[in-house]
């Protein structure tokens, strides 16, 4: 859910998925070509998980993800120790300055180019210009520097212990889950995504909202959520903070979203939102050749004409690994 994209902890090609990554963004956010931001962030995926350091383009070459024309960029990084595009790039003041108001929560390429074009080219000036800003871009403004900071894995289970304690003191029957790179094991996150659901909200139910708000409410009654960015029928943008003790360190706000899944859905839901996107994808793949489809909120069989068939019952994660044959794997083996 944040912006951030960290690769993979102790990867010995850091180096090589930091420049891929600010290739991918500078495409994305100056020149709008998502397909070339696709590929670079593919390629930067790739070397992430790839254990041993990369010695050259043409080793790259062998990776997943990485063609000849982004080989050759890795060869001449590795040579000369930089990229010439990537040093015109970071002289462009333009793409200075739109990677700089992107660095703000709610705002996007387009924005920041609006921004730019307005004379608004740094985090200060934005300051004084907060008359442009919705509300979601204030409050990502307000905490720009707070969001960026990566949550350590001790503080998350902190986050995690209290979020869902307050959860189940509105009602025991909620499930929730804390999903993403914190489920599948990694040392920090960038945020903290829960996954709710509860027995009265089915997918023939209808929309339940209520159930979502008074988490809401409790979580703002107790000081944890300090501040709403957005609130809908099934999803909660937010921030959290936990609460300072005395003569312990000062914690920082960070970003909080709640999704509340049906509760016949909410298995699949988990298995998609906790990731990597990889595996899901790679699993995906393999749901097909066996004759089923998987997305967020289902798995349903293909009929001979490959037509999807009802969803299939599913009250547990093995329940999709078994449909499709595949052995099941824990989060934390779900990496790639």
């Amino acid at each position: 859910m944040s912006k951030r994209k960290k690769p993979s902890d102790n990867n010995p090609n850091a180096d090589l998925c930091d420049f891929l990554m600010e290739l991918a963004n500078y495409e994305k956010n100056v020149n709008r070509q998502m397909h070339k931001y696709n590929a670079y962030r593919k390629a930067a995926g790739s070397l992430a998980k790839h254990p041993a350091r990369i010695k050259n383009g043409p080793e790259a070459r062998t990776l997943e993800g990485v063609g000849e024309k982004i080989a050759k960029k890795i060869d001449e990084f590795i040579k000369t120790g930089k990229l010439e595009k990537l040093e015109k790039i970071r002289k462009d003041d333009t793409n200075v300055a739109i990677t700089e108001l992107t660095r703000v929560s709610g705002i996007g390429p387009a924005a920041a180019q609006k921004l730019v074009q307005e004379g608004i080219r740094t985090i200060e000036a934005l300051r004084k210009h907060e008359e442009k800003l919705n509300h979601h871009q204030k409050i990502g403004l307000k905490y720009v520097d707070e969001f960026e900071q990566m949550i350590p894995r001790e503080e998350m289970i902190k986050l995690q212990d209290e979020a869902l304690k307050e959860i189940f003191y509105v009602d025991e029957k909620y499930i929730a889950e804390v999903c993403g790179s914190f489920r599948r094991g990694n040392s920090s996150s960038g945020d903290i995504d829960i996954l709710l659901t509860h027995p009265e909200i089915t997918s023939k139910s209808g929309k339940k909202p209520e159930l979502l708000l008074k988490v809401v409410e409790r979580l703002e009654k107790t000081g944890f959520v300090t501040d709403r960015i957005s609130l809908g029928d099934s999803k909660f943008m937010g921030v959290c903070k936990l609460q300072d003790e005395k003569n312990g360190p000062k914690h920082v706000h960070r970003r909080i979203d709640i999704r509340l899944i049906h509760h016949d859905q909410y298995y699949c839901a988990l298995l998609y939102f906790t990731g990597s996107d990889v595996f899901n994808k790679n699993m995906r793949a393999h749901a097909l050749e066996e004759g089923f489809t998987i997305n967020e909120y289902t798995i349903r069989p293909l009929g001979s004409t490959g037509i999807p068939g009802e969803p299939l019952p599913v009250t547990s994660e093995e329940d999709i690994f078994d449909y499709i044959g595949m052995p099941f794997k824990k989060p934390a083996e779900r990496t790639a």
